[in-house]
Parts: structure tokens; C-alpha cells; sequence
């Protein structure tokens, strides 16, 4: 008789925050949760910290009291994922996130070199199933920036995806009236 293959155990959200509570992880760890699994972070080179630093920069000009811009902290995007965007714009202020990390957002920027395919693949999916209405992903590797709109949670993807370069500007969605330049988002060219 055919033994089925053995399940691998996913961890769920609240295992994660578990294993941090009780110090198992700690913040110098530099993990996150994808699908159930842990994952490592790759440490930052410095045109992914600059641009980190930008894209905080810029959003934080353009949406001025309207939102919360979190740098790198952790968002729950459902039972079994909870990365840590390099900027997450969210509703309301610092203030509401101060007894829980936010389960919404108005936009997810990764900034990718080492981690393109990861934030292509894995995390396109994850925030597309929580309903992100806007992610992009700064692709260092080919200097622009990935936009992706209107997500279905069903096919956990994005309806709408393109590429903005140097000299464009893209409108942020769930802000009116609220933009940034490219150049204003990737590290200048030397």
C-alpha cells in the first residue's frame, strides 16, 4: 500500500506573531511569513536601501496626512502571510496600528533587485488574494517601476499591469489627486 507524501506544516499568521512573542523569532532574524512558510530577507544593498528611503520620501509627500506610510513593517495579508513591504501606504494614522499591524492597504511597494522574482511570483499572488488595490514593485535590475492594479482575489493576480519609466508620473489609486515621478522613486543613475 502507497503512503501518502507527508504535509508539510504551514504556519499560520497568528503561529508567526506567536514565535515572535515568545522570542523564538527577533526582529535581527530579518524574516517575514509567505504562504505558511518562513522566509529570509536578503540583506540590502545600498541602491535597495536608497531607494527604500526615496519611495518613503516621495510617498510621504504625496499623501501628506491621508494615510500612514509604514517602512518596512509588518501587514497581514490573511491566515498564512505576513510580509514586510519596504513601504506600505495604509488608511487612517500611526495611531490605529498601535495595538495591531494592518490587514489593508492603499498601496504595497517592494523594491526589488536580488528579490525580483520573489516580489513578481509569491508576493504579486499574496497581495492580489488580500485585495491590495495597488502594488508596485521598483525593479532595480531594469530601472522602472512595475505597476499592478485591480486585483482578483479569486485568481490571485492583477487585471492590470504595466511599466512606468524615468520621466512619467504615476497617479496613487486610492489617493485622489495624489502622485509621484518616477525619477523620484529609483536611485539616480551614476
Amino acid at each position: 500500500m502507497v503512503q501518502p507524501a507527508p504535509v508539510e506544516p504551514r504556519y499560520t499568521s497568528q503561529t508567526y506573531f506567536d514565535l515572535v512573542e515568545t522570542g523564538v523569532l527577533r526582529a535581527s532574524d530579518r524574516v517575514e511569513l509567505l504562504e505558511g512558510v518562513i522566509v529570509a530577507m536578503s540583506p540590502q544593498s545600498p541602491p535597495h536601501a536608497a531607494a527604500t528611503s526615496q519611495v518613503d520620501r516621495a510617498l510621504r509627500e504625496a499623501a501628506g496626512r491621508r494615510a500612514a506610510i509604514r517602512v518596512q513593517l509588518p501587514f497581514v495579508a490573511g491566515g498564512h502571510s505576513v510580509p514586510e513591504p519596504d513601504v506600505a501606504v495604509v488608511p487612517g494614522t500611526e495611531a490605529d496600528y498601535a495595538t495591531a499591524h494592518p490587514t489593508t492597504a492603499l498601496l504595497i511597494v517592494e523594491v526589488a533587485d536580488s528579490s525580483l522574482l520573489q516580489d513578481r511570483l509569491t508576493k504579486t499572488a499574496i497581495y492580489a488574494a488580500a485585495a491590495v488595490p495597488e502594488y508596485w514593485i521598483i525593479n532595480l535590475r531594469d530601472d522602472c517601476v512595475e505597476v499592478f492594479r485591480t486585483p482578483d482575489a479569486g485568481t490571485r493576480s492583477y487585471r492590470d499591469t504595466h511599466v512606468a519609466r524615468r520621466g512619467q508620473s504615476i497617479q496613487i489609486v486610492g489617493l485622489a489627486a495624489a502622485g509621484v515621478q518616477v525619477d523620484d522613486l529609483l536611485p539616480s543613475l551614476k
